[in-house]
């Protein structure tokens, strides 16, 4: 089984949305269906406004967001140390089960780990 190390959601970003300008007449004047998508930690923004559909641009507007090299920079530094919180959780349990296995050592008591 897979352990999840950290997560990005929704709340991580902050949308905006707002009208598009040029080609595509009074639809695209009017509706807001263009996407501004800010991820709030490193600040980074990306835009969805080519399609005329509100899903679509918000689609892409996290796209563009997500493959921009300094937030797949950012994504690395967040899993290595994560993974890094991991290792040092793994020796603090194994310290304390040494800890444990001593102490029911002394009282000549049995422990099944579950």
């Amino acid at each position: 089984m897979k352990e999840l190390l950290f997560s990005i959601t929704k709340k991580d970003f902050e949308i905006t949305y707002f009208s598009g300008t040029g080609c595509g007449g009074q639809h695209r004047n009017k509706h807001k269906n263009c996407v501004r998508v800010k991820h709030i930690s490193t600040g980074i923004i990306g835009v969805g406004q080519t399609e005329r559909s509100l899903e679509q641009n918000r689609k892409q507007a996290f796209l563009n967001c997500v493959n921009n090299p300094k937030f797949k920079t950012w994504l690395k530094i967040q899993s290595s140390k994560a993974m890094l919180s991991l290792e040092e959780r793994k020796k603090r349990e194994e310290e304390l089960e040494k800890i444990v296995d001593e102490l029911m050592q002394e009282k000549n008591l049995k422990v099944e780990y579950l």
